[in-house]
């Protein structure tokens, strides 16, 4: 219940941002990132348990939203981002502006979603209505309305299934 109520307080305490920045960074954790040709910064963990360390300075909430990402990555693939990260970094799904890849255990974090409030609301709200047992389909329409007019084109994220 506590995890439920905090990425609740997540989605709540967001920011509401119209679009990503463009801020790049090439910094490195350990020798453990790259910079991806969009201007990303990945760094790979051994596991969801394991955040990356681009996030060491940023804030709990914003901690928990990568957490809650790698938890639900399921259903964030089967939502779109309405920052324009699709034309901008190719990404398919809300998914990616949090996690580039998932091989087995290991995770490819992309630090996307560090500067990109919407990024961070969808993933929330996603998180939170996945705790509160509504489908991916339930969940699809709300981003879809919530997200229509205003901001960018949405990712080329297939619609999940009913």
């Amino acid at each position: 219940m506590k995890k439920r109520l905090s990425v609740f307080v997540l989605a709540m305490t967001i920011p509401f941002a119209a679009a990503c920045g463009n801020e790049e960074s090439a910094e490195s954790h350990e020798n453990h990132s790259h910079t991806a040709a969009n201007g990303d910064l990945q760094e790979v963990t051994a596991s969801a348990e394991t955040l990356p360390g681009f996030l060491d300075d940023k804030d709990d909430n914003m901690r928990a939203i990568y957490l809650a990402a790698a938890k639900h990555a399921g259903v964030l693939e089967q939502m779109p981002c309405y920052c324009g990260c699709g034309e901008s970094a190719g990404h398919q799904s809300n998914v990616n502006c949090f996690i580039a890849e998932q091989n087995g255990e290991e995770i490819t974090w992309d630090d996307h979603g560090t500067r990109c409030g919407v990024c961070l609301e969808i993933a929330a709200t996603a998180a939170v209505m996945t705790e509160e047992s509504k489908s991916p389909a339930e969940i699809r329409t709300l981003i879809d309305e919530t997200y229509s007019e205003g901001y960018a084109e949405p990712t080329p994220t297939p619609l999940p299934e009913a």
